[in-house]
């Protein structure tokens, strides 16, 4: 017996979740596996940016790696298997307390109420912007060390930033790279002087200062080479790479709430440890949460505790011992 058998509402769902990628969909997953009532909305297929990765590597349980796709479409038919409802939207506008126990979420089609609302909507990689960068993402352009590191082994490939990020994404990159150029557009970095030392020491890495990246070049084999321009000499040069790695920040999918929740600076949602935001019954998981690492595995992880603080919090509200309505 669900919860909306249990307790007859004029609500349309238990549970709302916003965002179909790997936190969207094991939220959804779990939510739907609990007996909630849920539904799916998401812009285009399931899996977000994860559909975009050719081959994954550090999800565990594939020792040969997974393809995105493939990845993305096994958790949607598994969360499908449990009854959950998918629906395709332009985007959703805003979220809003219909009452006290009621949300709205208001999509550019209609409105839509639910008892709670897990947020998975995501970040986008922050694009330079420049000629070829579109072009060759995915075949030389990663935003993405940790997830496409290991394709460049013994090439030269540059790193494009100048804060945390990028030069832990240089760092790590030594691990598979002949040589890694940091290109920054200033004479410092913005990275922490632990970090900086650490990479100024390592033979691997050079420094290329006061430069952007003004166009990306390849062939139909890849990425073969950048294009710089040095902004203080405004001397061009043409720097021979396999890869170019971009890390200028992420950009999170949170404009349509408009003050609704707390975020940190960045614009990204901040969440207790069970996912909660500072508004009782709104939770959020996946790389739109305030946190460090953004991995599909940690996404994950997100969307189940999201969804079980989702469970509670119905509970509550409706004046249930946590797991009741499943005796």
């Amino acid at each position: 017996m669900t919860r909306d058998e249990t307790k007859k509402s004029e609500v349309d769902y238990d549970v709302i979740v916003v965002g179909g990628g790997p936190a969207g969909l094991t939220a959804v997953l779990y939510a739907s596996r609990g007996g909630l009532k849920t539904l799916m909305l998401e812009k285009a297929t399931p899996g977000g940016l994860a559909q975009t990765t050719d081959i994954i590597e550090n999800y565990p349980g594939f020792p040969d790696g997974i393809s995105g796709p493939e990845l993305m479409e096994s958790m949607e038919k598994q969360a499908r298997r449990f009854g959950a409802e998918f629906k395709n939207i332009n985007e959703v506008v805003a979220i809003e307390k219909a009452n006290e126990t009621i949300f709205s979420v208001k999509t550019s089609d209609n409105t839509i109420t639910s008892k709670s609302v897990i947020i998975a909507t995501g970040a986008e990689p922050r694009k330079i912007g420049i000629p070829g960068e579109s072009k060759y993402t995915g075949r030389g352009v990663s935003y993405c060390a940790v997830c496409d590191g290991a394709f460049f082994k013994d090439a030269d490939v540059a790193v494009i930033g100048g804060g945390n990020s990028a030069v832990e994404e240089a760092l790590f990159l030594t691990k598979f790279a002949k040589k890694i150029s940091l290109i920054h557009r200033r004479d410092r970095l913005r990275a922490d002087n632990v970090i900086v030392e650490r990479a100024k020491k390592d033979p691997k890495i050079e420094f290329i200062w006061d430069t952007v990246v003004e166009e990306v070049i390849g062939d139909v084999k890849g990425v073969s080479s950048l294009k710089l321009k040095n902004i203080k000499t405004e001397q061009a040069e043409q720097l021979t790479v396999e890869g170019v790695f971009v890390y200028i920040g992420y950009k999170p999918n949170t404009g349509f709430l408009d003050g609704f929740l707390e975020l940190d600076k960045g614009g990204f949602i901040v969440t207790d440890g069970e996912m909660n935001t500072n508004v009782s019954g709104i939770m959020a998981c996946g790389d739109v949460r305030s946190k460090a690492l953004k991995q599909i595995v940690t996404a994950t992880g997100e969307g189940a505790t999201a969804a079980f603080s989702a469970e509670k919090y119905i509970d509550k509200l409706e004046n249930r011992e946590y797991g009741e309505f499943k005796k």
